[in-house]
C-alpha cells in the first residue's frame, strides 16, 4: 500500500467517524413496540423550523430521556448506544426580547416545541424546559438553518428494496454502517424520511414493508438518520427479490 493509499484510507475512516458522531443521541421514536430511532441532530432541525417569528431565538436544543432507570425495554433490538423508548426531555437554551413577557415567550415556545415533536417527528415529550441565557435589545436576523447533507446509498437486496418504496423514505443512507445491517434476531434499516411525512409514521411503514419482504419475517429496527426538507435522490426499488 503506497503512502497515498494509507492517507485516503485514513481521511475516509476519519470523515467515518465525524458523520457518526454529528448524528448526537439517538431518540426513540413512539413506544418500547414501534422499533424505531431517529439522531438527535435530525429532530433538533426539525425542532428548529418549528419555532415561530417573533419570539425567542434557540440557540442550544438537547434531548434526553426523562428518566433512563425507569424507561422501559425496547421489543425490537436497538442500534448501538440508543436511548431507552422512554418519555423525553428536551432543554432549551434561549435569547429573547423584552418585546414579549418571557413567561409567555417561554410557553410559547414549549407549545411549538411539544407539537412538532409529536406530529413532524413521532417524539414522545413530557418535559420542555426553556432557559433564557441572553436579553436582547432587538428582533435578531435569523439565518436558515443549514442544510443537511445526505449520502444516498443504494438498495440491494429484498429488505433495502421494500424500505426505499415505502412512503416518506427519501433514501436510505450509510452512516452506521451498511444500510441494512442483518444480525441473527432482527434488521435495522437505516435511511432518510422526507420533511413532509411524519418520521414515526414513515418507520411504521417501513418496519412493515420490510418484515414482509424478507425470509422469515423477522423483527425489524429502524434509524432515522435525517429529515430532509425536499425528496432526495431516490433510486428505484426495482421489483422485489
Amino acid at each position: 500500500m503506497t503512502t497515498a493509499d494509507g492517507s485516503r484510507r485514513a481521511q475516509g475512516w476519519t470523515a467515518a467517524v465525524r458523520q457518526r458522531l454529528g448524528l448526537g443521541r439517538l431518540l426513540p421514536l413512539g413506544g418500547p413496540a414501534d422499533g424505531a430511532w431517529i439522531s438527535e441532530r435530525a429532530a433538533v432541525g426539525v425542532l428548529r423550523q418549528a419555532v415561530g417569528r417573533p419570539g425567542p431565538v434557540v440557540l442550544e436544543l438537547r434531548i434526553a430521556v426523562a428518566d433512563a432507570q425507569a424507561a422501559p425495554e425496547p421489543q425490537v433490538p436497538s442500534p448501538p448506544s440508543a436511548l431507552p423508548p422512554g418519555p423525553l426531555r428536551i432543554e432549551a437554551t434561549v435569547a429573547a426580547t423584552a418585546h414579549q413577557p418571557l413567561p409567555a415567550a417561554a410557553a410559547a415556545l414549549r407549545s411549538a416545541l411539544l407539537a412538532a415533536a409529536a406530529q413532524r417527528l413521532g417524539l414522545v415529550v413530557d418535559e420542555v424546559d426553556v432557559q433564557v441565557t441572553e436579553l436582547l435589545d432587538t428582533e435578531p436576523e435569523r439565518a436558515e438553518p443549514p442544510r443537511v447533507e445526505v449520502r444516498p446509498a443504494d438498495p440491494e437486496d429484498a429488505a433495502g428494496r421494500a424500505a426505499a418504496g415505502v412512503t416518506g423514505v427519501a433514501t436510505l443512507t450509510r452512516v452506521l454502517g451498511a444500510s441494512v445491517h442483518t444480525a441473527a434476531d432482527h434488521v435495522r434499516i437505516e435511511l432518510a424520511t422526507e420533511g413532509g411525512h411524519r418520521a414515526l409514521d414513515v418507520a411504521r411503514g417501513v418496519r412493515s414493508a420490510v418484515t414482509r419482504a424478507v425470509d422469515g419475517h423477522p423483527p425489524v429496527a429502524v434509524l432515522v438518520t435525517a429529515v430532509t426538507a425536499e425528496p432526495a435522490r431516490r433510486s428505484s426499488p426495482g421489483p422485489a427479490g
